[in-house]
């Protein structure tokens, strides 16, 4: 008789914790789809560099990070202030904000 209340009360919690833990699990998965969709939206998007294939997040190749590519004027460039870094690249008209150590891409003016 105690083994079947056991079994009864085991089924119980079994078929209410199911759904909660499905629903969780489903929740979790369109989060998981809406950030891919969204990181595949940005890349959609026109980004800077030779290929117009640089985005946020991204590093400048180590060739683009040579000084001769660097702006010192970003004022006649309608630029912000660089932050502390940081500077300003300019490739083929697109000025691409990068940290000075790492290369990636903080930030991005294209020229459409």
């Amino acid at each position: 008789m105690n083994s079947i209340k056991t079994l009864a009360a085991t089924l119980l919690v079994a078929a209410v914790a199911a759904p909660t833990l499905t629903m969780a699990q489903d929740r979790d998965d369109h989060r998981d789809e809406h950030r891919m969709e969204q990181h595949h939206d940005d890349r959609a998007v026109r980004g800077a560099g030779p290929n117009h294939d640089w985005h946020k997040g991204d590093r400048l190749p180590e060739s683009y990070r040579d000084r001769q590519y660097e702006v010192s004027d970003w004022r006649s460039h309608h630029l912000s202030a660089p932050p502390s870094g940081y500077h300003w690249v300019n490739v083929n008209g697109d000025f691409v904000l990068a940290a000075v150590a790492t290369g990636v891409i903080a930030d991005m003016l294209l020229n459409n």
